[in-house]
């Protein structure tokens, strides 16, 4: 039982008022008013009375938090130092320098782009459709097996002074020629840019496009020339020197998180792959700021028919063995070689998504935003999957989904061929 001789008679009354379960049995004696503490009471309560006296025993070390008091300019906390006894070392000191020591090594980040998203304001239509800019072919190379179905291609362009991107956008290429329906300039086509703002060439002034050949083929196996895609066609066939007409860059849907502890989820079919490109080239790959801030994980889920279809494999295996165990998690799915473990059939995204359903949710409960990009067509059986996934979860996949599309931690970038998704276009 604790006594208390200093608070004012005015403090104990007003302290009695609010616990009327006699927390105070005033007694006086002459001028003199001794207060009996039967129960103990909270100390800010004391305190806003007008008493000063900490109720708590003494040694307890609770007149201050030693995390935010006792560290003593880094040096460990109290209690460390007191358990220690003549034992204790102090920490080694933390220095701050303005000049790194001579046998430092020191490695120039790439930063001089950084600021094109830095205030929330984004690079948006350098130049319009109406007025296209030129881009000049760098190279050209393509990014599947001979066994693989169709062409796919990486072309790497130059941009004029002045015309840069950031992350998750797109691009717009205006084929050369008319339309031989009304005779008129072909139309834009748009294309999410597979590169970082700094390009592949890391000079900021180059731009990559991840671009699959439409082809029209008959039944009897033969292609039809009249009903391929115009622009992809064209953007398949270029060759260094080559000038392109392009416009943008546009899209605010597809930008990576502004918090880079988020955790990011990407699930991509074919050539959908182009804006994961560039967020895991930004995050696990180029020296930037950018890089090294990244506090979350990733997950890449990327679908294909078959293994020699995988596109920028090599370059994912490298971010995988150079970045910590279990940064960044890749599931393949190729339909035509993998099976899935729910009714083993072949093997295709929204399969992963529902083997893996538990995790997925688990991440998109903590925050983590998820992206899909590809043809429109992947998404009815996406959403299928996920509501069953829901389901198992105890929750309402449309109100899940409300909730995601709230917190902008859903991002979806799905075309029909006749838009020209990545390269698949409308003729």
């Amino acid at each position: 039982m604790t006594i208390l001789k200093s608070l004012s008679a005015a403090a104990l009354v007003a302290i009695a008022s609010k616990h009327t379960a006699c927390a105070f049995v005033p007694q006086q004696k002459g001028s003199q008013l001794t207060t009996r503490l039967l129960n103990q009471l909270d100390p800010v309560q004391i305190k806003k009375a007008g008493g000063g006296i900490p109720t708590v025993s003494s040694g307890g070390l609770l007149v201050f938090d030693p995390d935010a008091q006792g560290k003593l300019q880094g040096t460990h906390d109290l209690q460390s130092r007191i358990l220690g006894g003549a034992a204790f070392k102090l920490a080694p000191p933390q220095i701050s320098l303005d000049v790194p020591p001579l046998d430092a090594t020191v490695e120039d980040a790439q930063h001089f782009l950084e600021h094109l998203d830095a205030d929330g304001n984004l690079p948006l239509n350098f130049a319009k459709p109406q007025a296209p800019a030129k881009a000049t072919v760098l190279g050209r190379a393509k990014l599947i097996t001979d066994d693989a179905p169709g062409d796919i291609e990486h072309v790497v362009l130059k941009l004029p002074e002045g015309f840069h991107y950031v992350e998750g956008q797109s691009l717009s290429v205006i084929p050369p020629g008319v339309d031989p329906k009304n005779g008129r300039k072909n139309k834009p086509r748009l294309y999410s840019i597979a590169s970082t703002r700094y390009g592949d060439l890391l000079d900021g002034n180059t731009i990559s496009l991840c671009v699959r050949r439409a082809e029209f083929i008959e039944p009897d196996g033969t292609k039809d020339p009249a009903k391929q895609g115009v622009c992809s066609n064209f953007l398949c066939d270029v060759k260094a020197g080559d000038e392109v007409d392009v416009a943008g860059p546009v899209g605010k849907t597809m930008l990576l998180p502004e918090d880079p502890n988020k955790d990011i989820i990407m699930i991509a079919t074919g050539t959908g792959i182009a804006p994961f490109r560039g967020f895991l080239h930004r995050l696990f790959m180029e020296n930037t700021l950018a890089k090294h801030m990244f506090g979350g994980n990733a997950w890449l889920v990327l679908g294909v028919p078959v293994s020699g279809g995988l596109l920028y494999k090599e370059e994912f295996d490298c971010m995988q063995r150079t970045s910590s165990p279990g940064k960044l998690k890749i599931d393949y799915a190729i339909s035509r070689e993998m099976t899935n473990s729910i009714d083993g059939g072949k093997l295709y995204v929204q399969n992963v998504i529902a083997q893996n359903g538990k995790e997925l949710f688990d991440r998109l409960d903590a925050g983590a935003h998820v992206y899909f990009c590809g043809l429109k067509g992947m998404m009815p059986p996406i959403l299928d999957t996920l509501d069953e996934v829901a389901k198992s979860q105890g929750c309402v996949w449309s109100e899940k989904l409300s909730e995601l599309k709230k917190n902008n931690q859903w991002h979806v970038e799905c075309r029909t061929v006749q838009n020209n998704m990545n390269g698949v276009d409308g003729r």
